[in-house]
């Protein structure tokens, strides 16, 4: 008799796993589960419609930890349950964070696949698909254990079944695609849009402003002007949401708890993201080596001091063997930067590379939000105008973590190449180019009281005159809104108005 079986002929698992299975999936015998929070992030919609459409038999959700990818597992469940007439029974939900008992199973994927089959789903996956009852099956953080992708590749390669992924490894995950290939659709899930922080904290309504799959508008001056034209018809809430994001980041349990005192927050940021990405999604390396936490914890550190700038590895091979007086090369330091983009801690925006030229320069560091710096660091630095100008010495600190957030943010566009450019002979540095087909969009941030409309528009004047870019006009961020430039090709937005436009 196959081990996998029971007197009974039935699949059968550890009874620990057995148990947790039963426990976390409530809905099977008819019980609630956690009470979710009532608002729903945008990802929530593009879930729904990419399962509906069938593009792909696989749906993944990546994004850096607490921004609300379990929540939105639970919450789709709500939604099929309540909404959408699906019969508790063919909706299966497992989380693979260190659970102990899966260690048994040689494929635990394809094993609880059999074993919702056998004992609660009571068909195959392919008689309910015929039946016209698909079956649901959604993994959280399923890139935790070993051979997972192929895994999954044979559960959609044999059964018709929708399948939901959520991870915060992008390496891990996109170590998966080969196997995947042709099989997975996916989407990033940030921190919190400045549209979800006036919904979630002031119920007020925003539509975002980019259409679906609309990279194209960027390339039409007309559309970043009439993104500013939004942004200060919108001010007050706006302006508003800008306030509590420059305060507390845009992690969700930072904006949905504002009565909470920040040092709680941080605390918690740090515990719940910072520590839990370090100590146990990056501790192991190739070939299960152990990455060294002191290291990975100074990087990050770093990381966070450099927010918005692009130092060379001297620097971070100089101040990395002073903190940990020991002698670490410049490749291990990037290896764990990578580690950390990995993670989705921070991005590194590369070099602009065009045709053949070799890409000179270094990465850019942009930090996931700037409320982990504030955490970690325990520095916090305000980011509305109001409050610079009570604290004019925060000023250069905080155009660089303004530009830490535009880079982050423009990252996180589905589908788009950003890079930076480095200051060259005869070719002054541009913070951001935006490539969309054979265009590039030169992005400055100049992220001050007063903006000088020669000296802070040169590197975008430079790059649009060069031909060879392709560049039809620039984009100049800045702090305030209705700042002028006579330069017709430069279009002028505050930083608050181009956060509206998701």
């Amino acid at each position: 008799m196959p081990k996998d079986k029971d007197i009974f002929d039935k699949v059968r698992l550890p009874p620990a796993l057995d148990e947790l299975l039963r426990r976390t999936n409530p809905w099977w015998e008819g019980r609630p589960g956690r009470v979710l929070p009532p608002y729903r992030r945008w990802a929530f919609q593009v879930l729904k419609k990419k399962l509906a459409s069938g593009l792909a038999p696989v749906v993944v959700v990546r994004g850096p930890r607490q921004v609300g990818k379990t929540t939105l597992q639970e919450q789709l469940i709500e939604e099929l349950l309540t909404k959408g007439g699906v019969a508790a029974s063919r909706i299966v939900r497992v989380q693979f964070d260190e659970i102990p008992s899966l260690r048994a199973l040689s494929e635990p994927v394809l094993a609880i696949a059999r074993w919702f089959e056998d004992r609660v789903l009571g068909r195959s996956f392919n008689e309910a698909a015929h039946a016209g009852q698909p079956a649901y099956v959604l993994l959280d953080e399923v890139q935790n254990i070993r051979d997972w992708a192929p895994q999954v590749k044979s559960l959609v390669d044999h059964n018709t079944v929708k399948v939901v992924i959520t991870g915060s490894s992008s390496l891990r995950i996109e170590a998966g695609r080969d196997s995947l290939a042709g099989r997975i659709t996916t989407a990033d899930l940030g921190t919190l849009l400045l549209r979800e922080i006036a919904g979630l904290r002031y119920r007020e309504h925003l539509e975002s402003f980019l259409p679906p799959n609309g990279l194209e508008a960027l390339t039409r001056q007309e559309f970043w002007q009439e993104l500013s034209a939004i942004g200060q018809q919108k001010r007050e809430v706006r302006d508003l949401a800008f306030e509590a994001f420059s305060d507390r980041g845009g992690y969700p349990m930072a904006q949905a708890n504002p009565e909470v005192p920040w040092e709680e927050v941080a605390d918690q940021l740090n515990e719940t993201v910072i520590q839990r990405a370090i100590q146990h999604d990056l501790r192991m390396g190739s070939r299960g080596l152990k990455r060294d936490q002191d290291l990975l914890e100074e990087v990050f550190r770093l990381a966070c001091r450099y927010a918005g700038q692009a130092p060379g590895g001297a620097v971070f091979v100089q101040e990395t063997r002073q903190a940990l007086q020991a002698d670490v090369s410049w490749r291990r330091i990037l290896n764990y930067l990578k580690f950390l983009d990995g993670a989705m801690l921070i991005k590194l925006i590369r070099p602009l590379e065009i045709r053949i030229k070799r890409r000179r320069g270094n990465n850019k560091m942009c930090l996931c939000d700037h409320a982990l710096r504030a955490s970690w660091l325990e520095e916090k630095i305000p980011l509305t105008a109001t409050a610079l100008s009570q604290q004019p010495e925060l000023g250069d600190l905080a155009g660089h973590i303004a530009e830490s957030v535009v880079g982050y943010w423009l990252a996180g566009l589905p589908h788009l190449n950003v890079a930076h450019f480095p200051e060259r002979p005869l070719e002054p540095e541009v913070d951001f180019v935006l490539t969309i087909g054979e265009k590039r969009i030169p992005l400055e941030v100049k992220y001050r009281q007063r903006i000088d409309v020669h000296r802070d528009t040169l590197g975008l004047r430079s790059f649009i005159e060069k031909t060879v870019y392709r560049a039809p006009f620039g984009v100049l961020v800045t702090m305030h809104d209705g700042q002028e430039v006579a330069d017709p090709r430069i279009v002028t937005i505050s930083l608050p108005s181009l956060l509206l436009m998701r």
